[in-house]
């Protein structure tokens, strides 16, 4: 499918529709999967909580090293080399974990598939896509995100499947063998025809970063900053620990395995419902209020328990806010900083942030003990969350004055 600027909309949605279906395949293998692998590899290699969540925070901080180095190849046409690459890499990973047998190769495996991640998850399908399609790319990162969105509800209950019958071996083969099989000559096939880069003017670089200066120097950006990564690190610690939390709980087995399931459905819900009343909301009272369903989600899960009506409100707020604050981290720099600067702006989070979602599943370990459980380590995530929602609504409110004053 050749690349388009100018695209139709059936070019511009099928083309984000076959995009999608890897990112349903790679999210589900890579991020969704390793909640279900911490318990059998804890009772195989000997590891306590924190050590097993390390690989994860391991893998992330792969992913921030390897995204700089994979946005520069897509920004130099080389998109269908990095996604099929990406594939390749990912599929050997997961058959290489199959035959795990000490913790050294543990970590060194999801430091390899952390790599991976930079060049298979949302952020180098979105370039791609913003490369492509110019002013219509927001409308193909909301289907990309659809699918996406999907992927624990379908990969969390197929793979506990799959462990179930074949041992989780066996299972991390078979997803190894859909990253080669499926994602691989997807991307090779779907990714032809790359728009070329526009050769940079003379002096363009000094004069952008010249002119981004002035937006470093102003509150807003820091908050900004301070909001996205309390909340990347939030949203990257939950859904690793998520099936061995509700299983402490107390919950029955359809249970532990149908809530991180149900919230994948949620968040295609959420940002359904943001895509189609997004022009009678106001804008900044719905990025003031969405976020706020996340610490309302953790507070309902800690101050009322694990009763089966408190995890349905719990999955409910934590699926629909989880979903649709994926669109105001993506618009709120652009908002209430400088929309002009927004890429240079958010690249200069993207070490901080990488840092913060490595850090944050190995805290929620290391707080995680025999006789509390997850207990403090709720706690935690909730006082991060309402420390991130305090940060965005000082942006914001600083933003709006500083533009009512002018």
């Amino acid at each position: 499918m050749p690349a388009a600027r100018f695209a139709s909309p059936q070019t511009l949605n099928a083309f984000s529709l076959w995009l999608s279906l890897p990112q349903l395949i790679s999210w589900g293998a890579l991020f969704y999967t390793f909640s279900l692998l911490m318990g059998p590899l804890e009772a195989e290699l000997g590891l306590s909580r924190a050590e097993s969540s390390l690989a994860f925070s391991l893998a992330l901080l792969g992913e921030g090293a390897a995204a700089w180095a994979v946005g520069r190849w897509i920004d130099a046409g080389h998109e269908r080399r990095v996604m099929t690459l990406g594939s390749l890499w990912v599929g050997l990973g997961l058959l290489a974990h199959g035959a795990v047998d000490s913790v050294a190769s543990f970590y060194a495996v999801w430091i390899w598939l952390g790599m991976g991640m930079a060049a298979t998850l949302y952020n180098p399908a979105f370039a791609i896509v913003t490369r492509r399609f110019g002013a219509d790319f927001r409308r193909a990162i909301i289907t990309i995100t659809f699918l996406g969105g999907l992927a624990s509800t379908v990969f969390i209950p197929l793979v506990s499947w799959w462990f179930g019958l074949w041992g989780w071996r066996v299972s991390l083969c078979l997803l190894g063998a859909l990253q080669l099989g499926v994602c691989l000559p997807l991307h090779a096939w779907l990714l032809r025809g790359a728009p070329r880069p526009l050769p940079p003017l003379a002096g363009q670089a000094h004069m952008a970063h010249a002119s981004m200066r002035p937006h470093l120097r102003q509150p807003t950006f820091w908050l900004l900053a301070l909001f996205m990564v309390l909340t990347m690190a939030l949203t990257s610690a939950l859904p690793v620990h998520m099936i061995n939390l509700l299983d402490e709980a107390g919950l029955p087995a359809p249970w532990v395995v149908g809530i991180p399931a149900t919230i994948g459905v949620l968040q295609v819900f959420g940002r359904m419902l943001l895509f189609m009343f997004e022009r009678r909301w106001d804008v900044h009272a719905a990025n003031r209020w969405i976020p706020a369903l996340l610490p309302a989600s953790l507070l309902v899960l800690v101050l009322g328990g694990w009763h089966p009506a408190v995890a349905l409100v719990f999955v409910l707020l934590y699926g629909m806010g989880n979903g649709m604050i994926t669109i105001v981290k993506g618009t709120a720099m652009a908002q209430y900083v400088s929309a002009a600067h927004v890429g240079q702006l958010n690249g200069l989070l993207g070490l901080p942030i990488a840092l913060a979602r490595a850090a944050a599943p190995w805290i929620v370990g290391l707080l995680w003990s025999p006789s509390a459980g997850y207990r403090w380590g709720l706690w935690w995530m909730v006082a991060a969350s309402l420390a991130g929602l305090a940060a965005l609504w000082t942006a914001q409110a600083h933003a709006l004055h500083a533009r009512q004053s002018r």
